[in-house]
């Protein structure tokens, strides 16, 4: 079976019709979604650390402690981005979808790019 835990950072609860959070450093919580054969068999809600200046990567542990493997952000800087790939969850650019199931559906249909370093921001967007 391939299965992995995708998380959206979100700005409220709401499942798959929760907004999605602009960067994951700064949102409320993340909206986890179990994937199983491509296709979304559960959902629930895990709150973010809080954030603090200088500690991207206190989410970044938060997230591969919880068992994700891939993330959906709309914004991140370069050290989390190497945090992750550290921890080997891989990082996916959702900007342009203003909720968690629409950033999702992208997701499972290929549409999403991995982030690259040049798409990272400067930190405190």
């Amino acid at each position: 079976m391939d299965k992995t835990l995708i998380a959206v950072p979100s700005e409220a609860p709401g499942g798959m019709d929760s907004p999605m959070g602009a960067h994951f450093g700064h949102c409320a919580l993340y909206t986890l979604i179990e994937v199983e054969n491509g296709a979304v068999a559960g959902v629930r809600t895990l709150p973010n650390v809080p954030h603090q200046q200088g500690g991207c990567m206190a989410p970044v542990r938060h997230l591969a402690d919880n068992g994700v493997g891939v993330l959906i952000a709309g914004g991140l800087g370069m050290r989390p981005l190497m945090g992750f790939n550290q921890v080997g969850i891989h990082v996916f650019h959702g900007a342009d979808a203003p909720s968690v199931g629409q950033a999702v559906e992208a997701f499972l249909r290929g549409g999403l790019v991995e982030f690259r370093p040049e798409m990272t921001c400067g930190g405190g967007h």
